[in-house]
């Protein structure tokens, strides 16, 4: 899955959720540059207009749709709205999600735990089931965003783990639920991503627990975050959009239920 890597997406669409985000941007440059149309949707529409704007160059049709995806009802709309502008759907990249707070199990918020299930969970059920909807008649392939905190729970987000430890779980169940519609599920499960807002916001909120794992200067995290990694550097946000890549490509055509953890050797 090399940055130089092209696959036939010509005459493709895909719609990315999330798509005002770093790895939602990301995604759909990848995607553009190899010939997809594109679908983006967000809660940001001031965010949305920028990343279609950038997307100019590429030369590929960009469809922008404001969704909540928490709203079961506002999916629907929107999917159907993206299929009546672009004829139809290939892949759905299910990647709205929310990084919640961070505090010892103790001290977690309730209202913040609420919100990151029903952004990372409900909303990710949502998406997945009208995309199974949408493409059950023609196929394709459908990757959940899930993470590294749900294959190995991070101290101080229990939230945030309990929602991608649920995504991949439904990522396996609707694999074989969606197999006989020739859709193909997938998990992506990045670990450690950057630098960017989410990589920043991360390290400052963890030095702020105040727990045995991290010190408490932001800078020292960093440090201690990547001294994790076997091979000691962040993964970028291209190696995320490669992975979707990969797994949205003929390349892959016979890999379903799989979770890709991209973690840099963990």
């Amino acid at each position: 899955m090399s940055a130089t890597a092209t696959y036939a997406f010509q005459g493709k669409t895909i719609l990315i959720t999330g798509g005002a985000g770093e790895i939602g941007k990301a995604t759909a440059h990848r995607f553009a540059a190899n010939g997809a149309a594109i679908v983006l949707l967000d809660i940001n529409e001031t965010k949305l207009t920028e990343v279609a704007q950038g997307l100019k160059d590429c030369g590929s049709p960009v469809h922008t749709f404001r969704c909540d995806v928490t709203s079961a009802d506002e999916v629907k709309q929107v999917f159907a709205a993206a299929v009546e502008r672009t004829g139809q759907l290939h892949y759905v990249f299910n990647n709205a999600g929310y990084q919640g707070a961070f505090a010892k199990t103790d001290e977690y918020p309730e209202q913040d735990f609420q919100k990151v299930i029903d952004i990372n969970v409900v909303g990710v059920f949502h998406v997945l089931k009208a995309a199974a909807q949408t493409l059950r008649d023609g196929g394709g392939a459908i990757v959940n965003m899930a993470s590294h905190a749900g294959v190995d729970g991070p101290p101080n987000m229990l939230a945030y783990a309990a929602s991608k430890f649920a995504v991949i779980g439904m990522t396996q169940t609707a694999a074989k639920d969606l197999a006989p519609y020739s859709i193909r599920v997938n998990a992506l499960s990045p670990s450690l991503i950057g630098p960017g807002f989410m990589w920043t916001r991360q390290t400052e909120l963890q030095a702020g627990v105040g727990s045995q794992y991290f010190d408490s200067d932001p800078k020292v995290v960093e440090q201690q975050m990547i001294n994790s990694v076997p091979l000691r550097r962040l993964g970028k946000l291209e190696e995320v959009a490669n992975g979707v890549a990969f797994l949205m490509s003929d390349e892959a055509s016979y890999i379903t239920g799989f979770n890709l953890d991209v973690t840099g050797g963990q």
